[in-house]
């Protein structure tokens, strides 16, 4: 029986509204699947749900990871584990939400079981991706076949590949085609939803909210982050927040605001199309179901809690 159901989209596509619905009508938690909003700064700015929206119904995986640590899709699916493991057992339903497409695809096909980093390793990696040094290149040399799935700003998966392959001598290709992993969430367990908006209407939904962060308290945050020394590395964690960088510039005089908030519009934009070209191949088959058009939340939200 499906104890789970998930709800995947773009953006700004009304996923964290239906899934406060679902979670209502069904007397279940609403569990974060976002790879920004597990930090415990920029709630703003990250979009995630107001305290009041977390007090309307049980909230599980927002915030709960210090802004200055590197998370992975390995610790978000220990994470997420026993909260699997309760609702097999008959406890409360699970909503699970949130705009990471691998966080999904991780939960419903399976992680590749790797060994443990060396210490040494991951920290003589991590500071070099705070030098800047161009990791995708490090990849494309380790592990072509790898770097070609990968964006060149994807950090934390180029370091995953790198440091796995420095540790091992094997690439994460290799790993992958020996072990895919077994999935968290089995077939007949969850029911998968991926909300499909009108490109034009996201796209405006997109740019309003970016100027709502901004009228809410989006700069006081991204300078608390300046005040605590993060910005210094911008590859890693919650400094890769749509905005922060261009946000960043303008509170250290070299941008304006009005070009601030035009870069971290056309940033979100364009990740908004990456999730959806992600969820066309990936977030697809008979547990999902896709609802599309100017009014896809609302369809989704007029059959799922039945």
């Amino acid at each position: 029986m499906a104890f789970a159901t998930l709800i995947a989209g773009p953006t700004a596509s009304g996923k964290s509204a239906l899934a406060i619905k679902i979670a209502r009508a069904t007397g279940g938690l609403v569990v974060n699947a976002d790879s920004m909003q597990v930090y415990d700064g920029l709630r703003v700015l990250s979009a995630r749900p107001s305290a009041s929206e977390e007090a309307a119904v049980p909230h599980r995986l927002y915030g709960f990871v210090p802004a200055g640590e590197e998370f992975s899709v390995g610790r978000y699916l220990e994470a997420l584990r026993p909260l699997v493991q309760e609702a097999r057992a008959g406890g409360a339903t699970l909503v699970i939400v949130g705009g990471t497409g691998l966080y999904f695809r991780a939960m419903t096909e399976g992680l590749v079981p790797t060994p443990a980093i060396p210490a040494e390793v991951r920290a003589f990696w991590r500071e070099q991706a705070r030098a800047g040094v161009d990791l995708h290149a490090e990849l494309v040399w380790r592990d072509p076949k790898r770097a070609a799935q990968l964006n060149p700003a994807d950090a934390p998966r180029l370091l995953r590949a790198i440091e796995l392959h420095a540790a091992t001598g094997r690439t994460y290709s290799d790993w992958l085609t020996a072990s895919p992993g077994e999935a968290l969430l089995q077939d007949g367990e969850f029911r998968g939803v991926f909300l499909d908006p009108d490109r034009a209407q996201l796209h405006d939904a997109i740019n309003r909210r970016f100027e709502t962060m901004i009228a809410a308290g989006a700069l006081d945050e991204v300078e608390a982050l300046l005040a605590s020394g993060m910005a210094r590395a911008r590859n890693l964690g919650i400094m890769k927040a749509h905005g922060v960088p261009h946000l960043v510039d303008h509170l250290e005089g070299r941008l304006l605001l009005a070009e601030a908030i035009a870069r971290g519009q056309a940033d979100t934009r364009r990740y908004a199309r990456r999730q959806a070209i992600f969820a066309r191949k990936y977030l697809v088959g008979p547990n999902w179901r896709w609802f599309s058009g100017r009014d896809a939340a609302d369809q989704a939200a007029a059959v799922l809690p039945a």
